[in-house]
């Protein structure tokens, strides 16, 4: 009896060890991989807190998506739940957050909820404009903090250009600007960021574009942007952190 109630004991013990092994990627280091085929069209993407905007799963063809859809912008439009879902990101702190992002309502935003702090590593997503008039911009968000400060690499179709951005006490400011720099529209294309220390790299579509040195290390959650009436698919964002 005391052998069998071992030899129990020793198999639950592996089952938990593996639970964990299986189970710390999504929680702390590793690789995130995210699609949206189990999305249901219409709704927001569970693994994603929209602050900004109006972001839901679309289709693109047979496809699932996640979409920032500004094809009924409004300037100044927050997402619904702004003040639960900052609760939810940053607790007691979030006021302040919600505040100032209150200042970026010309950008949509969505936050990944999985990831609390990406410092070192890469951010990759596959990225269509479909339409716009004044934008049709798709961006990586990175460095959030609980300030509702943070950078973005972002990429316009309308502008044909890559731009690395600093959102900082309710201003945008440019961080490094690249122009010639093609984004056809009804096309997918790749965005990546790559952090290592205080050195940021941008990539579109496998070609490095962006190469600056922050005046600080990267530590804050990550996200998916956009601005104004841009309307965009985003897919297959994957994460590697350090």
């Amino acid at each position: 009896m005391k052998r069998d109630m071992t030899g129990i004991f020793l198999v639950l013990l592996t089952s938990v060890m593996t639970l964990a092994i299986t189970a710390l990627p999504a929680l702390a280091k590793g690789t995130h991989t995210i699609d949206f085929v189990r999305g249901t069209p219409g709704a927001e993407a569970a693994p994603f807190s929209a602050l900004v905007g109006v972001w839901h799963v679309d289709r693109d063809g047979t496809r699932n998506v996640y979409a920032a859809d500004g094809r009924s912008w409004e300037q100044g439009l927050m997402a619904p739940g702004g003040a639960e879902k900052a609760k939810a990101l940053y607790g007691e702190g979030s006021a302040e957050f919600l505040r100032n992002l209150e200042n970026y309502r010309y950008y949509p935003l969505t936050v990944f909820k999985e990831l609390k702090s990406f410092r070192e590593g890469s951010i990759e997503v596959s990225f269509k404009p479909v339409s716009g008039r004044i934008d049709q911009a798709a961006g990586i968000a990175f460095n959030i903090k609980p300030n509702g400060e943070y950078l973005v690499l972002r990429a316009n179709a309308l502008e044909d250009n890559l731009v690395l951005f600093r959102m900082d006490q309710g201003r945008r400011s440019t961080v490094q600007w690249i122009g010639k720099v093609p984004v056809p529209s009804n096309r997918w294309h790749t965005l990546k960021v790559v952090v290592s220390g205080k050195k940021i790299e941008g990539y579109l579509n496998g070609t490095k574009y962006v190469d600056y040195q922050w005046n600080e290390k990267i530590d804050g959650r990550i996200g998916l942007w956009s601005k104004a009436d841009s309307f965009v698919f985003f897919d297959k964002l994957s994460v590697t952190a350090k």
